[in-house]
């Protein structure tokens, strides 16, 4: 017999069923898969070793190879423009179909183009493997994005924040690793590279499986697409801008190695805690910076950030020691705290684009200010290291006026 006990026991039930699979559904969706996220942004973390570590290596190869200061510093130009010039054509193919396979395989690339240099037998050698790693490094941008937003659930942001941080953690410990391989094993050390590339590079073919059924899920909630209007001409001033600050940047990184190699007559073991230092402290800044510029507006962030850049680039030619390293680190994070925020601000100028606005800003923007390395090497050969250097800490002063004539986005 069918009580009215069993009436009300069976009707919470089948309502609690027929609710539950939305509400599972949802959480799905919010919660973010945070051992992939992990997982990529370790891969972003083995990438960016590879490629933070050219500037630490290029004084082992200008020695091992005979170079001039020219010549060392289009070995850094070849890097930028195979690394990320090219960024936004594989974002745009990323976008046609997804081809995540591209994950492992430029974790591959990018690692056996930084080991190989070490025993390159001549300078056109090197600069055929630093393109096969610049390749491996511009493929893994667009398709690791777009990866990590997907599994990210409705978190993006923090998802996204964590796997730039594995980027930035990288380019940070890429110096000190490379120069511990180089001057404890010889100039050869640099094929100590394919253990973490191999490694993580194998991990993410394993996983690639659940990376594809996770990232696959529909993203509807969560397009952008033909929302608000485009600004290419802010967007054309931006990406001037961002090239302004990768000039001042790659300057750094580039010759401050030489400066305190050839010029001050350092201990070469003493580069990789400088550049650490400098990348490091960058780091930090770009995470910071997130919430200041939340208050303050990436406009006037962008502005008064670039004007704020200029001392410490200048007084760390003046100083020695330990207050060169302090003031290095001030001006690696004041400089760098930029970035995320001129992302930001890009995809606000694109907002139809945003993707190819994230690699307009992370691969050409930052690569076309390589092209400014090249003229600095060849200040360097013609009036010496300190004027290319401070050169460099000036740049930031033509970033401060052109911030001043950037608009403001269109409202969506």
């Amino acid at each position: 017999m069918y009580h009215w006990q069993d009436m009300a026991e069976s009707k919470p039930a089948a309502l609690g069923e027929t609710a539950a699979t939305p509400l599972v559904e949802t959480a799905e969706r919010v919660r973010p898969h945070t051992k992939l996220i992990a997982l990529l942004a370790l891969g972003h973390l083995v990438i960016d070793l590879n490629q933070g570590s050219i500037p630490a290596v290029l004084p082992f190869l200008r020695t091992a190879h005979d170079l001039s200061y020219a010549q060392a510093a289009m070995i850094v130009l070849v890097a930028n423009l195979t690394s990320s010039l090219i960024q936004p054509l594989f974002g745009y193919l990323s976008d046609q179909i997804a081809r995540r396979w591209i994950l492992p395989t430029s974790v591959f690339l990018s690692g056996a183009g930084l080991a190989l240099t070490g025993v390159a037998p001549g300078y056109l050698a090197v600069l055929g493997l630093v393109v096969l790693m610049g390749l491996g490094v511009a493929a893994w941008h667009p398709e690791g994005y777009k990866t990590a937003t997907g599994v990210a659930g409705e978190r993006k942001a923090t998802a996204l924040s964590w796997f730039s941080l594995g980027g930035n953690v990288g380019l940070a410990l890429g110096p000190p690793v490379i120069i511990g391989l180089v001057t404890g094993l010889s100039i050869a050390g640099t094929l100590g590279m394919l253990v973490p590339s191999a490694i993580v590079g194998g991990l993410i073919l394993v996983l690639l499986p659940m990376i594809n059924r996770t990232a696959a899920a529909p993203r509807a909630a969560t397009s952008t697409g033909g929302r608000g209007a485009n600004m290419p001409a802010a967007m054309a001033l931006l990406i001037f801008l961002v090239a302004i600050r990768s000039w001042a940047t790659l300057g750094f990184t580039t010759f401050v190695p030489f400066y305190y190699v050839d010029y001050l007559g350092a201990d070469p073991r003493l580069v990789g805690p400088l550049l650490f230092v400098f990348l490091g402290a960058g780091a930090i800044g770009s995470v910071i910076a997130g919430p200041l510029a939340d208050r303050w507006g990436p406009r006037p962030f962008l502005r008064w950030v670039f004007l704020a850049a200029i001392p410490f680039g200048l007084l760390f030619l003046q100083s020695g020691g330990l207050v060169a390293f302090v003031v290095l680190a001030i001006y690696g994070a004041v400089l760098t705290s930029s970035f995320t925020v001129s992302v930001v601000l890009g995809q606000a100028y694109l907002p139809r684009n945003a993707g190819m606005a994230s690699g307009l800003i992370v691969g050409f923007a930052i690569g076309a200010g390589g092209l400014g390395v090249t003229a600095l090497g060849w200040i360097a050969d013609q009036w010496g290291l300190p004027a290319a250097l401070t050169i460099s800490a000036l740049m930031p002063a033509a970033g401060f006026v052109t911030a001043r004539f950037l608009p403001s986005p269109r409202a969506r």
